[in-house]
């Protein structure tokens, strides 16, 4: 692509039609990506060590009344919660669409002899498996995905669980979502950064989709020596309350709760996220 490319763009994208999401599977996007999710100066890529042990040690006292569980996580990163949650006697099985954070998990999980599997898929296609008390989808993975996919997924999961298993969501709440699309365009240059090693400009724009409630944010980067341009979108689906439980509900988990976080009250709130447990149960039949 080119700049008259940026210049003679869409205005307003329509949810998904620029691509699926930002490039995950791409190898050299994945390892710059991975030095997002180790970096302790920043949640944007995954959380902190502190909050995740915070997180971690919940999940094992408060969901799990600490027995030792065997654990699926959907969008697992680089196993920053899995080896923890294995650590603490859990088995642990992950997915996750990045080479880079898979291949960084099991380098972990070898060197420490941890109970853990790693695989490199997308979540959407993958085979999850059976017999877990515990699938996560967590820090609002559950909204990248179209809405049909994101259902899907949560079928496949249920699928998965055990007779008494859990579910545990973290959503985005829907005004978070709306912000992101309401953003102000904005532009940033650097040497070397998560979309090129190289020097580059990356302008990003937001889109709010009112009717279809959802936000695509709009990445044009341009390599500073050659002005190559490149592009990518991810579009983040937003829910009310009363839809995440008719979602849950429809696609037969039961008994729902609702915390503020993944540390009960021992966090500060993120406004961002809440936090949604169920218990597989029946899928009611078509009328």
């Amino acid at each position: 692509m080119h700049l008259l490319d940026i210049v003679s763009r869409t205005p307003a994208p329509k949810p998904w039609s620029e691509g699926e999401n930002i490039p995950w599977h791409d190898p050299g996007f994945s390892k710059r990506m991975l030095r997002e999710h180790l970096s302790q100066e920043h949640d944007a890529a995954s959380r902190k060590f502190e909050t995740i042990d915070c997180h971690v040690h919940w999940i094992h006292r408060e969901l799990l009344s600490e027995r030792p569980t065997r654990i699926l996580d959907l969008g697992c990163g680089p196993g920053l919660y899995t080896s923890r949650l294995a650590r603490l006697g859990h088995r642990c099985v992950g997915i996750d669409y990045s080479p880079a954070s898979i291949a960084y998990a099991e380098a972990q999980a070898s060197r420490e002899n941890l109970q853990c599997r790693y695989v490199h898929q997308d979540m959407r296609t993958a085979d999850y498996g059976s017999g877990y008390g515990l699938v996560m989808l967590i820090y609002g993975e559950f909204n990248v995905f179209r809405p049909a996919d994101a259902i899907d997924i949560l079928q496949k999961a249920r699928r998965a669980l055990d007779s008494e298993g859990l579910l545990l969501l973290e959503p985005h709440i829907f005004a978070a979502i709306q912000r992101s699309g309401e953003e102000p365009r904005t532009w940033y240059s650097i040497e070397s950064g998560l979309f090129s090693d190289k020097p580059h400009l990356c302008l990003r724009e937001n889109f709010w989709d009112s009717a279809d409630q959802s936000a695509t944010i709009r990445y044009w980067v341009v390599d500073a020596t050659t002005g190559e341009v490149t592009r990518c979108a991810q579009s983040l689906q937003a829910y009310t309350d009363e839809q995440y439980w008719s979602i849950l509900s429809d696609g037969g988990f039961k008994d729902m709760k609702v915390y503020a976080s993944l540390a009960g009250e021992g966090e500060q709130v993120n406004s961002e996220f809440f936090a949604i447990i169920g218990q597989k149960g029946d899928i009611a039949p078509e009328p």
